[in-house]
């Protein structure tokens, strides 16, 4: 699988499963021109953070209304949504980490990063970043989520329609009047600002790569946790 890279950087395998090589996205993301915008400029007038995020810049915790166990260590997880290396990640480890989100044995917490908008000049990351959120607020995020990581394009760049977004968000379980509403969210590109914040800051915390996981603020090594098997086994060890 080709890497998404852009500014010269260097890329850095992953492995998840037996011969699945996941290849990192570096980007430099200072000073992004999307569309014609700069990321500096933001991507629409809305302040609006999500009520599972503590401010802009900070990850969107899916499990925020679960109890977590004692000791549950937090999962952060790095990713675009354009990103196939995501996809494959999201397929072998995926189905575990939501049970373990659900269980409270994890503080689940995921970083939306736009790195593939910048290599091609397209906002496909942002905008579906920004569906996302408004899928969240109609409490179907991790389900939307998947969605999209079931259905990302086979070539770099092309995106995904409105209908098909649309249909992210039914299949997702969004109906009647929060249907509604996460159009409209949608289109006023509520959440907009707050995925380029996230971006900003992960990029400036050196987090250049997606997929990338850090389990109780530590990189997870996928040369050695590569299968969902040994990633319970790496959460068991950083369990308190």
């Amino acid at each position: 699988m080709p890497a998404q890279t852009r500014g010269g950087g260097s890329v850095t395998p992953i492995v998840v499963g037996a011969a699945v090589a996941i290849l990192a996205i570096v980007a430099v993301v200072a000073g992004v021109v999307i569309n014609g915008r700069t990321a500096q400029e933001g991507a629409g007038s809305s302040t609006a953070v999500p009520a599972a995020a503590g401010g802009m810049g900070e990850g969107f915790v899916a499990n925020a209304d679960v109890k977590l166990l004692a000791g549950a260590p937090t999962l952060d997880i790095y990713e675009d949504f354009q990103c196939p290396a995501c996809a494959e990640f999201e397929q072998v480890m995926g189905a575990t980490i939501r049970d373990l989100a659900a269980q409270g044995r994890i503080k689940l917490v995921y970083h939306l990063k736009t790195i593939i908008d910048a290599n091609v000049g397209v906002e496909h990351s942002l905008m579906m970043g920004n569906a996302a959120i408004c899928a969240a607020d109609a409490g179907k995020f991790q389900a939307f989520h998947d969605e999209v990581f079931a259905h990302v394009p086979a070539q770099t760049g092309q995106g995904w329609s409105a209908a098909q977004t649309k249909a992210f968000a039914v299949n997702a379980g969004v109906s009647g009047e929060a249907l509604e509403a996460w159009t409209a969210c949608v289109d006023e590109r509520t959440y907009a600002t707050y995925v380029e914040s996230t971006e900003e800051a992960s990029a400036k915390a050196g987090i250049n790569g997606t997929p990338t996981v850090l389990l109780a603020g530590e990189k997870v090594d996928f040369t050695q946790v590569s299968t969902a098997a040994a990633l319970v086994q790496a959460i068991e060890g950083a369990t308190k």
